[in-house]
């Protein structure tokens, strides 16, 4: 094809340096989920010092989760146009300086905009780039890679909590931020080690009408909102704002439950430790079990099994006021909440692609960022109001049970018929056919036009010697003319 040069089969290396973006991703998986609760444990001394409330001062938490998920199409955007290293070496940066800004706030204003919007940014930037990054490096492997990266989250928050009460006691909340903050600085080194899988030179595209006023360089939408239209997603899209409604409600509530039901502040709170160890163990196991053959065809069904069990789980402890049917709670809860968290991004990468995988996920985090601020609120406002905690655990089990069950029935009746309807060659077996996917690549003709599938234009692609020496974006998601 005048490409010279030893050529490598089109897929992803799953493995070499992929296990090293696979340690990044845990580590900035890990900050991204842990960092926003773990800075609940200076909220006590915010509010002795600025004179707050518990609900304005809770605001710090609440916007740096509404930024890590509310800026999903704005991450879609910058590593579309920029990569993913440059803009998780620009987040992590952002991440440090509001924390650092944040020790010098004398306005919970000021917390607002440097802990909350500025380190809020900074996390989401790092977030869905290292997602997509290790979809790039692993696809055979792909599902257990996304159960070790989702092992990040349980093991952080088990960590930077304890560290986070101990900086307190030592240096204030001021030297705590200060650290913190210098402790972000991690993920620019995470987003050092982004740089772009190996593979083949990019094969230049024939000549057309089209792109001569160009100057022979063809163009793509920054986000790939035609995303919309694909079944898999619409149906991945809802699934998951009927989650978020209900999901994290009894991990929020379950302090508060126990303390009602007259068990000791020390044990209550250990109540959440335990959650956090099974969920540990749970989110690699899951990974390496939707990995194996059999199964990854069905990583949709397991998917919806895993949000059936926990919203089943809610519903059945709902009346739990003993000790050790609260233990029993959290260890199922645990276990089906880390199933969730290992193949949540491993269902949409499989439903989508790794093309259009960015801006699916900007999409889904900015509909799940809606769900959240809906969901644990309204909880908490009718707790208030009805001074009763098994109608909460009720409708949040309702709504994650019924994401189940809508995820399994849609993925039965629409999308299977839809694929036995028309049939592809080496798409039946899903993600894990790679081997037959490969082959048939390396045997098609390069595409003849300059537009792909959905109607979208390609980004800008420099004729071969005249770009640039790091490659651009199309090398990193996988556009160029192989894997289209």
């Amino acid at each position: 094809m005048g490409v010279s040069g030893p050529r490598r089969s089109p897929g992803p290396p799953d493995g070499g340096w992929g296990w090293v973006v696979l340690g990044a991703c845990f580590v900035v998986t890990g900050f991204a989920y842990g960092f926003p609760k773990a800075v609940s444990v200076f909220f006590r001394a915010l509010m002795r010092d600025f004179g707050a409330g518990y609900s304005d001062t809770a605001w710090v938490s609440s916007i740096m989760l509404a930024m890590l998920y509310g800026t999903g199409p704005v991450s879609s955007i910058l590593v579309t146009r920029f990569g993913c290293r440059p803009v998780m070496l620009v987040g992590g940066l952002l991440a440090s300086a509001g924390m650092v800004l944040a020790s010098f706030a004398t306005r919970l204003l000021e917390l607002y905009l440097t802990a909350g919007v500025l380190t809020g940014l900074g996390l989401a930037l790092n977030f869905q780039p290292s997602l997509i990054m290790l979809g790039l490096y692993f696809e055979r492997r792909r599902p257990l890679a996304n159960g070790l990266a989702a092992a990040g989250s349980p093991v952080f928050l088990s960590a930077l909590s304890p560290l986070g009460q101990q900086l307190l006691e030592r240096f204030g909340w001021r030297g705590g931020f200060l650290l913190f903050g210098g402790l972000l600085l991690h993920c620019c080194a995470c987003g050092a080690v982004m740089r772009p899988p190996p593979g083949p030179s990019p094969r230049p595209r024939r000549d057309s009408a089209s792109d001569a006023p160009s100057g022979g360089r063809t163009r793509r939408r920054l986000l790939d909102v035609a995303v919309c239209t694909d079944r898999a997603f619409a149906v991945y899209a809802v699934t998951k704002f009927l989650m978020a409604l209900g999901l994290f409600v009894p991990a929020i509530l379950l302090v508060n439950y126990a303390k009602d039901a007259g068990v000791p502040d020390s044990e209550a709170a250990f109540l959440l430790s335990i959650v956090g160890f099974v969920d540990i163990v749970a989110r690699p196991a899951c990974g390496a079990l939707a990995g194996l053959a059999r199964l990854r065809p069905h990583v949709a069904y397991l998917f919806s099994l895993a949000l059936m069990a926990n919203g089943l789980t809610d519903l059945s402890s709902a009346r739990a006021r003993s000790y050790g049917a609260l233990v029993a709670f959290c260890i199922a809860f645990g276990l089906s909440y880390g199933m969730v968290g290992a193949l949540q991004f491993e269902v949409l990468m499989a439903a989508v692609g790794a093309p259009r995988f960015p801006s699916a996920l900007g999409l889904v985090l900015l509909l799940e960022a809606v769900a959240v601020l809906i969901g644990p609120p309204s909880a908490g406002r009718l707790v208030d109001a009805l001074k009763n905690y098994e109608i909460i655990f009720y409708l949040a089990g309702s709504e994650v049970a019924l994401a189940g069950i809508f995820m399994a029935v849609a993925t039965n009746c629409c999308l299977r018929r839809s694929r036995d309807a028309s049939p592809s060659p080496g798409t039946e077996g899903g993600a894990s056919d790679t081997e037959d996917a490969e082959a048939e690549v390396d045997s098609e003709p390069l595409p003849t036009s300059t537009e792909e599938p959905g109607g979208l234009e390609t980004l800008e692609v420099p004729s071969p010697g005249t770009g640039p020496s790091e490659p651009k974006v199309e090398a990193e998601l996988g556009l160029d003319s192989e894997s289209v």
